[in-house]
């Protein structure tokens, strides 16, 4: 298990990490979100020993995060970190060499990894030559081909186009069926909802909310139902009789929100008994929802 207990961290007069107390199951893939300078950069290098906390501390398995633990880690950063002269392949061997891999094998896995991540024809092309798209593929192939029991990827979807982010979704469960622990951070929330187990939003250094999907979910405020039709005496049933805010209509479809405790089945045979339902939908609240509530945004 990866604990981060009571972790701060500044840069001069600002404070980018202030008391993040969090805990990471093995084999979790961690969900890791926030708005630009939240702090997530600065937790994720903490965790990797790359920066100092300023207090608290770090563990894995209980233990403080040495230089022979990190060797198990992967990293990919959000900026890019290779080196633009050197060759595709030359370039995974040398990083598979640096977390313990040897020859012939390093050698294998570099080969595997670029067939997978369809690299293959650019084994020697320098790194500079690439695209964008192409060169956060092989820092991916970096950061997870020694095999890593904790992998850290930040804003690993950056350059990609819908096919190769599709290409790294399936790259990751993989990855995930390994066992490996994942945490990732990203803005394409809908990319990372489904495969991510956990997650904490962060905004100004510190954790607003924290837990499954479904658990922020069972914290949100509402419920959020859908109707159908748009009838004047199921709109009257819902905002009179039971509470509801009508929100805007979409496609003919009555939206409302109501408290979260209302007893939905009650609320389903009384809209049957006041016009002619052909939809009735419990709507639940995206992870784009959440995240904007937990940071202060209006949804």
């Amino acid at each position: 298990m990866l604990e981060l207990t009571d972790v701060r961290r500044s840069f001069g007069s600002v404070q980018a990490v202030q008391g993040v107390t969090l805990s990471i199951p093995r084999g979790t893939t961690f969900g890791l979100l926030g708005p630009n300078g939240a702090g997530k950069t600065t937790m994720m290098r903490m965790i990797l020993g790359i920066l100092v906390p300023d207090r608290g501390s770090v563990t894995w398995g209980g233990l403080p995060i040495d230089g022979k633990t990190r060797r198990r880690f992967g990293y990919l950063p959000e900026e890019r970190g290779l080196y633009g002269k050197m060759k595709v392949r030359d370039q995974l061997v040398y990083f598979g060499q640096l977390h313990g891999l040897r020859l012939p094998e390093v050698g294998r896995r570099a080969d595997t990894w670029m067939e997978r991540l369809g690299i293959a024809e650019y084994a020697a092309r320098p790194c500079a030559e690439l695209s964008k798209g192409n060169q956060q593929k092989v820092q991916v192939a970096c950061a997870a081909m020694h095999e890593p029991e904790f992998l850290v990827l930040d804003e690993p979807f950056s350059g990609l186009d819908p096919v190769n982010a599709e290409m790294l979704l399936l790259v990751l469960r993989d990855v995930q069926k390994a066992g490996a622990t994942l945490v990732l951070s990203s803005h394409q929330m809908w990319q990372i909802e489904d495969l991510c187990t956990n997650f904490a939003i962060i905004a100004n250094g510190t954790v607003r909310v924290r837990g499954t999907l479904e658990e922020l979910r069972r914290a949100w405020p509402t419920r959020t139902v859908l109707v159908e039709p748009a009838a004047p005496a199921l709109r009257d049933v819902l905002t009179a009789e039971f509470g509801a805010h009508q929100k805007p209509m979409q496609n003919g479809t009555l939206a409302f929100d109501m408290p979260r405790d209302i007893d939905l089945p009650s609320l389903a045979r009384r809209l049957v008994s006041a016009g002619d339902l052909t939809r009735f939908e419990r709507l639940e609240p995206s992870l784009q929802e959440i995240y904007m509530r937990a940071i202060g945004e209006t949804v």
